[in-house]
């Protein structure tokens, strides 16, 4: 019995897709757990078949996955990436996703399921997070949430959810706008009389 020699694929089918170096995946969880999401990185024929092929993969981690947890500003569709690679069968594959920076996840015209954003990298090790800090806005002083729109105040520039100022949803829509603090008539310093 000859032993096959391993070789890097440029691409290989999985139920009638294509898949290739840079690809983002779904791949089948151990359990009743939500899809793994992988970046691939090579594909490596290790047997005579022709589905005989593994992946080598970075994976990317949902918020709930990794320390802390799911926070408050973290989108329902937000993933992270990371420096954790791995192996796995390419029978696994349940199909491709589409892994965007922040800025083209909003630009999409149409989301689906298979539609995340990325805008950290976790470091399981670690455990640590590149960056390690982000700007905060509004009043309630978190970082931007793609699922929680802001609407700009033309005045002082700063960025507001609607909620937090108690206002509808209907202000987004509005073309100017005036956050209730610039709204409101600043009263003049009162000068204090010189002492005696």
């Amino acid at each position: 019995m000859t032993k096959h020699k391993r070789r890097e694929l440029p691409s290989a089918v999985h139920d009638g897709e294509e898949y290739k170096p840079g690809d983002c995946v779904l791949i089948n969880p151990d359990a009743s757990a939500p899809a793994y999401i992988a970046r691939i990185r090579k594909l490596i024929q290790i047997g005579p078949e022709p589905e005989q092929v593994e992946l080598e993969v970075t994976w990317f981690y949902r918020p709930e996955e990794a320390i802390g947890g799911r926070k408050a500003f973290h989108g329902e569709a937000e993933v992270f990436d990371s420096d954790h690679q791995d192996k796995a069968p390419l029978a696994a594959i349940l199909g491709r996703c589409n892994v965007h920076s922040v800025t083209r996840y909003e630009a999409l015209d149409r989301r689906d399921e298979n539609d995340f954003f990325c805008r950290f990298t976790y470091k399981p090790r670690t455990k640590q997070f590149e960056p390690d800090r982000v700007p905060v806005y509004c009043m309630c002083e978190m970082p931007y949430n793609p699922d929680r729109p802001m609407i700009n105040c033309d005045t002082c520039d700063e960025w507001y959810h609607p909620s937090c100022l108690g206002l509808g949803q209907q202000v987004l829509q509005q073309d100017n706008f005036v956050c209730p603090t610039c709204a409101t008539p600043q009263q003049p310093a009162k000068k204090s009389r010189p002492g005696p």
